[in-house]
């Protein structure tokens, strides 16, 4: 049984893994990812969202 976790990517990866990671659980591509995220981290709370992100998110274990 494949469990899907929301982990860091390893492969994906431009600055944290963050948004690669997403793009990876939701299967889609990573820079539509990055250009959603970049429009949220122009308001206080959506870079505070990333930085917690990068903080809580798991390192992906291959």
């Amino acid at each position: 049984m494949n469990k899907k976790v929301l982990c860091k990517s390893k492969n994906n990866r431009f600055f944290t893994g963050v948004c690669g990671g997403i793009a990876e659980y939701f299967q889609i591509d990573p820079t539509l990812v990055r250009i959603i995220a970049a429009l949220f981290c122009t308001t206080g709370s959506g870079l505070l969202i990333y930085i917690v992100a990068a903080i809580v998110m798991p390192e992906r274990v291959e």
